[in-house]
Order: structure tokens, then C-alpha cells, then sequence
């Protein structure tokens, strides 16, 4: 029992990882009022650049560093559309995700041929002297590679930087809540959306490449599969609050894991319906039942200054 559960524990945080990841970017990106459903493709297109800048180069970390490139193109892409053109955010990411899984199945017919993107050089798993010998916790957290315990930083450090104890949380909080308002009082808010819609970029690609790189080690067409949409989800379901975006991330996680852990325990639970469970779950969370949850004022609203 000890050896499932511990199991379960390891495949639940990482499947859950590259979900925290990129929901902690892009609840940065929406408390700022840019909501960002081009997620999947930017995760999806972080994971290819990673795959491939690991192959061609032979290196782990030049796969990492092209997995952080993309994701800040696309973040650049997302917020010329977003916040200087204005454009429709929710058009805006079904579109995006449309080219971006367009671009990289092409991609990887072209630059990815005769397996290459199957066997691409990934981050080692560093265990933690003691810590990793903790009952069933033990071997999720602290026997990760170097690239997970770097995510783990990242999240920690979007966090406190987001509270609202801190400058920046402020600032975020004023430009999402009220952009009018914020840029009366002298905020450049077009630069604060900028900056928000890039941090949710790096940790998009900074996603990717955790998939690619740390837990699959290979590129295949569409392999993130939905987790860029459930990391939308889980910003909603965590109520836009840091903590609350990791438990939902979290759960999401451990809802995937048990797609494989409960037929292999001979639990007569249709595959199917575990397949649907993390799903599910998001449309009960975007359909309004969770209760004293609120999004940002200004949320998917774009700012025109007035005079």
C-alpha cells in the first residue's frame, strides 16, 4: 500500500508540475487583465523548441534555453495582440493554439524525421540526500531532476512576488481590477499588461520544456495534450490566488495519475471516465459553481486610454 501510494504521489506531481507552472504564469498575465488561452500552444511550442534545441545541440540546457526563447516569442505575439492591437483574447488563443499545433506537427516532420525528437538529451534526476527517503512525499519532491527543482523555485518566487504585500502584487492587482483608474494615477499600464503576458510566456515554455525535457525526454505531435487548457482552469478554480492555483494544480495532477494507477490496482473504475475526470472538473469550475470566486475586474477587457 505504501508502494502505490508513493506511486500515485510521484506520477501526480509530475503530471501536475508543468500544470503549476503554467498556471503560476498565467495567473500573473491574468491578474493583470490579459487572459491568455493561447497557453496550449505556448506550452506546446516551448516543448518542441526544447526538443529540438536539445537534439540539434546535444545539450539538455540548450534545449531549455529554446524551450524559454519560444514561449517568450509567442508571450511577445500574444500581448502586440492583445494589448497593443487589442484584439479579442478568446479569438486570439483559439487561433493561436490552432497555429501552433500546425506549426510544430509540421516542424517535427521537418526537422524532427527518422525518430530524432524520440530519444532527445534530458535533465538528470538529482535526489536529495535523506529528504527523498520521506514516506510516499520523499520521492516526488525531492527526487526531481534539476530542471523540476527549478520550477519549483519559479513557482515559490511568482508567488511572493504576486502577494499583496509586495509593490508589484499591488500593481498587477491595480492594473487588472482598473486599468482606467491605474493609469490615472500615473501606472504605464500598457507595460505592466506587456511584461505580465511575457512572464506567462517563459513559464509556458518554461513548461514545456519540463514535459519535454524532464518527464517524456521526446517530442510527439499535440503531446501536451489539453494540459495548457487545464492550467487556464486551475488559475480559475484557485481563485486567482497563489495558493489556491497550486492545490487545483495539484489535484489535476493526482486526477491524471490515477487514469493508470487504478486499473493497475484492479479497480473496476471505466478508463474512460478517468480519462474525463480532470475535464470534468474544469467545466464545473469555469461554469460558476465554485462560490465567493471572482475574477479580475478587468479581465479579457482591453485598455484605450482616454483623454
Amino acid at each position: 500500500m505504501m508502494n502505490t501510494a508513493s506511486d500515485i504521489a510521484v506520477s501526480g506531481v509530475g503530471f501536475a508540475l508543468p500544470i503549476l507552472v503554467a498556471a503560476s504564469g498565467e495567473l500573473v498575465s491574468e491578474r493583470a487583465g490579459v487572459l491568455n488561452l493561447s497557453l496550449e500552444g505556448m506550452m506546446l511550442t516551448g516543448a518542441f523548441a526544447s526538443v529540438l534545441g536539445a537534439v540539434t545541440t546535444g545539450s539538455s540546457v540548450a534545449g531549455l534555453a529554446a524551450g524559454l526563447a519560444a514561449g517568450l516569442l509567442f508571450g511577445l505575439l500574444q500581448a502586440l495582440l492583445s494589448v497593443t492591437l487589442r484584439a479579442d483574447q478568446i479569438v486570439v488563443g483559439i487561433a493561436s493554439n490552432a497555429l501552433a499545433l500546425g506549426a510544430t506537427t509540421y516542424g517535427a516532420r521537418l526537422l524532427l524525421a527518422d525518430g530524432k525528437g524520440r530519444n532527445a538529451p534530458g535533465f538528470a534526476t538529482l535526489e536529495i540526500p535523506l529528504l527523498h527517503r520521506i514516506p510516499i512525499l520523499g520521492p516526488a519532491l525531492f527526487s526531481q531532476t534539476a530542471l523540476g527543482y527549478f520550477c519549483f523555485a519559479v513557482v515559490v518566487l511568482l508567488a511572493v512576488t504576486l502577494s499583496r504585500r509586495t509593490r508589484a502584487g499591488l500593481v498587477v492587482d491595480a492594473v487588472g481590477e482598473d486599468a482606467q483608474s491605474a493609469d490615472w494615477s500615473g501606472l504605464a499600464v500598457r507595460k505592466v499588461r506587456y511584461l505580465c503576458v511575457l512572464v506567462a510566456g517563459l513559464t509556458a515554455g518554461l513548461a514545456g520544456a519540463q514535459l519535454a525535457l524532464s518527464e517524456v525526454r521526446s517530442f510527439s505531435d499535440n503531446m501536451t495534450a489539453g494540459i495548457g487548457y487545464l492550467a487556464v482552469v486551475a488559475v480559475i478554480a484557485g481563485r486567482w490566488r497563489a495558493l489556491g492555483v497550486i492545490w487545483a494544480s495539484v489535484f489535476f495532477g493526482i486526477a491524471q495519475a490515477l487514469q493508470f494507477a487504478l486499473p493497475a490496482l484492479g479497480v473496476g473504475v471505466p478508463f474512460a471516465l478517468l480519462v474525463m475526470l480532470p475535464y470534468v472538473i474544469a467545466i464545473v469550475a469555469v461554469s460558476g459553481f465554485l462560490r465567493n470566486s471572482r475574477s479580475p475586474a478587468n479581465l479579457t477587457v482591453a485598455f484605450a486610454r482616454t483623454s
